[in-house]
């Protein structure tokens, strides 16, 4: 009979024990759930970079762990000394406010100090500015804070708060920049509860790790937005260096990313099959606001010449002179002519009158020399071999200053006057075209990411030809990346439509687009690219944006 009863009792605490195991075991695995899931909360908030998904992720998994019906987010805005509503959810009143909602949220911020002393009468300000969880049953029973807004939400909504868990989210350096606010925590049965001890640690351990990957976040948009004005700063730098230039990187830069976005939505060929990816994109837009930072390093006098005579300033005001000086030592030894044929008593001698003819034909050579020589200081049409003959001839002549014989024209003035088309002489294009290389020199010095890595080549190569004529590096079509000849496009397209050059008056469209056009025929640029932005219609929307009425001329031969 004790045999029996022994038994019974093993048979009871073997079952107890039993039970007791299997309890703990679930406990177990709960809190081995939840860590897990804490963990992988961890490494989604540490890889996203959208700041309102991240904080939607925070107050969603927050929400979740304890059941809570409710929540909102708070940052710190220091410089206005108060907490801004980021997000606002409420499940029971399907409410979901700020992040990527779309929907606005029209409360006013939390101030933290009233009256120039701290605000501890609201919770979430109390929070903010202590640093202390504040986990309170029921707010209506609750004493020490100011629960009017709460209350008056439920007024005018029907809605019951209760529970509330408001946690302070601190970043690496124990500094408070956020502020996780959790309403009415539920049983399993829908039974609203307060938030247990459990659920603060967890709720604890996320708005730590949140928080961190909130600053995380931050920092990376702060970066990027620095960067972002660093370079477009550089670029206005450069363009200010001259007048005549302003605003060509950013006509450049907009030209470039609408000739991208179309190549993006063509199903054109060959472009059907083109998808530049957002960083892509990004990659494109960037080496285009850099393309022409190498001009930091071209003397202005050059990128401003206007003149063929132009450095420091234009040179034919000197020429000007030096013919008023030669005009009047004509006029000098006319007027000695004429005193030695009064000595002479032959002032209406015949000999007098061949001079004075000589003497008017001397002035009205020079004044066609003279009117010859500004004509070829413009950048106009082209030196034909008759005109640099003239140039010569009028250089071989000479005047005498203080009995010293010197040519009408500098050998520096010839050597640039001869210049066949534009402005510059082969040295001074020399240097222009430098900057593609000292362009590509200096961003291949950036520590650019891996996702920007190509900025370099895109930037530094928006002067090279399919035919492999171009430079810095005279690459040919195979080795020139669509990227590259996009920015060539927009690059030449922007420099012949300019309407602020100081050597060449605005280009029309239609005129542009041919020569655009011959330059494709001469493999000079991409003929592919080219045919997409006329039948697209690109080119014409960027001339309604950028170039004047009168050069957007509709014709036969043009757009």
């Amino acid at each position: 009979m004790d045999e029996l009863k022994n038994f019974s009792s093993n048979a009871r605490l073997n079952k107890l024990l039993t039970s007791v195991v299997d309890e703990v075991r679930e406990f177990a695995n709960e809190q081995i759930e939840r860590i897990q899931r804490l963990t992988q909360i961890g490494i989604a908030l540490s890889a996203e970079q959208n700041i309102d998904k991240l904080l939607e992720i925070i107050i969603e998994e927050a929400m979740s762990f304890t059941a809570a019906d409710a929540g909102t987010l708070y940052i710190v805005d220091n410089e206005n000394h108060c907490l801004q509503f980021k997000i606002l959810r409420n499940l029971t009143q399907n409410t979901h406010l700020g992040g990527t909602s779309g929907g606005k949220i029209n409360l006013p911020a939390v101030p933290l100090s009233v009256d120039n002393q701290p605000n501890h009468s609201n919770v979430s300000s109390y929070t903010a500015l202590t640093g202390e969880i504040v986990n309170i049953p029921d707010v209506y029973e609750a004493e020490g804070f100011d629960f009017t807004g709460p209350k008056k939400y439920d007024e005018q909504t029907g809605y019951r708060s209760c529970s509330m868990l408001v946690i302070p989210m601190k970043n690496h350096e124990n500094d408070i920049i956020g502020v996780l606010q959790l309403l009415n925590a539920t049983a399993g049965d829908g039974e609203v509860i307060a938030f247990s001890e459990e659920d603060v640690d967890l709720i604890a351990s996320l708005a730590s790790q949140a928080a961190v990957a909130l600053e995380n976040a931050t920092l990376i948009n702060d970066l990027k937005d620095l960067f972002e004005a660093f370079i477009q700063s550089i670029a206005t730098a450069i363009d200010e260096k001259s007048p005549y230039t302003a605003g060509h990187i950013r006509r450049v830069t907009g030209l470039t990313m609408m000739i991208a976005e179309t190549i993006n939505h063509t199903n054109q060929a060959p472009f059907e099959k083109v998808n530049l990816s957002p960083d892509e994109m990004e990659e494109l837009r960037i080496a285009a606001w850099m393309h022409d930072i190498g001009k930091i390093t071209t003397p202005e006098y050059v990128i401003d010449k206007s003149t063929k005579l132009q450095t420091i300033f234009d040179r034919g005001e000197l020429i000007d002179t030096r013919f008023q000086l030669i005009r009047q030592s004509l006029e000098n030894e006319w007027l000695h002519q004429q005193l030695a044929a009064q000595r002479k008593d032959t002032a209406a001698g015949d000999e007098l009158e061949k001079a004075r003819q000589q003497h008017e034909a001397a002035l009205t050579q020079l004044d066609e020399d003279l009117d010859f020589i500004h004509r070829c200081n413009i950048a106009g049409e082209r030196m034909d071999d008759d005109a640099l003959a003239r140039i010569q001839r009028i250089a071989t002549q000479k005047f005498r200053i203080n009995g010293e014989a010197r040519s009408y024209l500098t050998t520096n003035e010839v050597y640039n006057l001869s210049v066949r088309r534009g402005t510059l002489t082969s040295e001074e294009r020399s240097v222009i075209q430098n900057h593609a290389l000292v362009s590509y020199k200096m961003l291949k010095q950036l520590p650019f990411p891996k996702k920007l890595s190509k900025v370099p080549e895109y930037a530094g190569g928006h002067h090279e030809k399919l035919d492999g004529t171009g430079y810095p590096f005279g690459l040919s079509s195979e080795q020139l990346p669509l990227q590259a000849r996009i920015m060539a496009i927009a690059d030449i397209f922007e420099a012949l439509t300019a309407k602020d050059r100081p050597y060449k008056r605005p280009m029309k469209l239609s005129t542009a687009i041919r020569i655009l056009g011959n330059m494709c025929d001469e493999m000079h640029t991409d003929r592919s690219i080219y045919d997409l932005l006329i039948s697209s219609g690109v080119l014409l929307k960027y001339a309604e944006q950028e170039l004047n009425k009168e050069q957007i001329d509709v014709s036969p031969d043009g757009v």
